[in-house]
């Protein structure tokens, strides 16, 4: 297998808008970026859902986009993905690789220089996102990511995969703030609601793009 590394460079510091270079765009042709979690002291079941979900991956034709990270539920969806035929492509800031803490196997790594420009990227190369049960980092990278399809700055599907009711608060949560007024009512549909790995992939291909003029409700 071959294995590849690439540097993202920021050309514009000042606006935090990442460049991501000619060659970086090469990836991103049918590619889901997934969101998830690095522990390994977490229940069986959701290592379970991570394997299907890279072998579903592999199976439908995509380009599996991670953090790149080589525990957790991060590494068995890349090994999974790869297992199954597919391409994994990790995204990571040069510290975390400086520590180690990155999968070796990945048909692509690409570095960053930061964290910010880490997220930008993953969102720059796929065509949508599914988010698997996680901690602070990924519910951060889900809450950004609907944050910015709110806006208009993504408009492609986001799938929250929600694994034996782990994500039912932070649902609850986010129905409370359309209820309360902090978000309009349309801005429940930025994103889909999935219980199994096959019903993701389902979501995801199936799921139209966000209309960016939709940003002129972005504010209430």
């Amino acid at each position: 297998m071959s294995f590849s590394v690439f540097r993202a460079t920021s050309e514009n510091t000042d606006d935090k808008v990442l460049q991501v270079s000619e060659e970086l765009f090469t990836l991103h042709r049918k590619s889901v970026c997934v969101y998830c979690a690095s522990s390994t002291q977490i229940d069986e079941k959701y290592f379970r859902a991570a394997e299907e979900l890279g072998s579903l991956i592999a199976q439908n034709g995509l380009r599996l986009i991670t953090g790149a990270g080589k525990l957790g539920l991060m590494n068995t969806i890349q090994d999974a993905a790869l297992a199954a035929g597919g391409e994994a492509v990790g995204v990571i800031p040069t510290f975390m690789v400086n520590e180690g803490w990155h999968h070796e196997g990945l048909t692509q790594l690409i570095e960053t220089a930061s964290m910010h420009e880490r997220k930008q990227t993953m969102a720059d190369l796929s065509n949508g996102i599914i988010a698997l049960p996680g901690g602070c980092g990924t519910m951060e990278e889900l809450l950004e990511i609907i944050t910015w399809k709110q806006l208009g700055l993504y408009l492609n599907p986001i799938v929250i995969l929600n694994i034996d009711g782990y994500y039912d608060a932070l649902l609850a949560q986010l129905a409370t703030a359309v209820e309360e007024n902090f978000m309009r009512s349309i801005h429940a549909d930025i994103w889909s609601v999935a219980t199994t790995p096959k019903e993701a992939i389902e979501l995801l291909l199936n799921t139209p793009k966000w209309d960016k003029n939709i940003r002129k409700f972005a504010a209430i």
